[in-house]
């Protein structure tokens, strides 16, 4: 499994993971949507560790430099 993510994808990633988990703990969020959302977090935080999204090897994408 090579890694199709870029560094600015992965940190925007976590930042977007980080801003959930905040909404959520500020009760500004919460019900359906919450959990939704928290799950996305999920995945978010776990791509973002191993740099790999499977979403994008189905659509043929990357935004890792070193991969030509």
């Amino acid at each position: 499994m090579k890694t199709n993510m870029g560094i600015f994808d992965r940190v925007l990633r976590m930042l977007i993971a980080v801003a959930i988990v905040i909404l959520y703990f500020t009760h500004f969020i919460s019900g359906t949507v919450a959990v939704v959302l928290l799950v996305v977090t999920g995945i978010f935080i776990l791509t973002s560790f191993i740099g790999f999204c499977p979403l994008y090897r189905t659509f043929g994408l990357h935004t890792n430099k070193s991969i030509t």
